[in-house]
């Protein structure tokens, strides 16, 4: 599936259920600054932006983060291994359906990663859905 053909997909509503949810709790605790990690197209990122949150993408394909970027969303490309940001800058991460890509023994690194872009008190959303019709089932 190209990149294009994934950002003209709509959203499943599960999908933007748990999405809002996220929204109400980084306003519950007044947070405002987001990092999507394999943020695609940046469909979430725009949602996100459009809800007055500053929010900055990355993914590993530079097609998905010219998408982002034609959103006017702050787009990078980069890996979930070497998050190139200040220790805490982000008040919250988001990452769905990505980090299924990491194997698991690499999962730890990659988590601290996260934990080290991300203030202390900090919010993570981490969706992995799979199972055996889906991509990120683990051996």
């Amino acid at each position: 599936q190209t990149a294009a053909e994934r950002d003209g997909r709509g959203i499943a509503d599960w999908k933007a259920a748990e999405r809002g949810r996220f929204l109400a709790l980084l306003r519950a605790e007044g947070m405002r600054r987001l990092l999507e990690i394999g943020a695609g197209p940046g469909r979430d990122g725009l949602f996100f932006q459009r809800q007055g949150l500053e929010v900055v993408c990355t993914d590993l394909s530079a097609e998905m983060v010219a998408l982002c970027r034609h959103k006017n969303l702050t787009a990078h490309i980069m890996d979930f291994y070497h998050l190139d940001f200040p220790p805490a800058t982000f008040d919250a991460v988001y990452a769905l359906n990505c980090l299924l890509h990491v194997p698991k023994a690499d999962l730890p690194q990659v988590l601290a990663q996260i934990q080290r872009v991300l203030r202390p008190g900090g919010l993570f959303f981490f969706g992995a859905y799979g199972g055996k019709e889906h991509e990120g089932v683990w051996p």
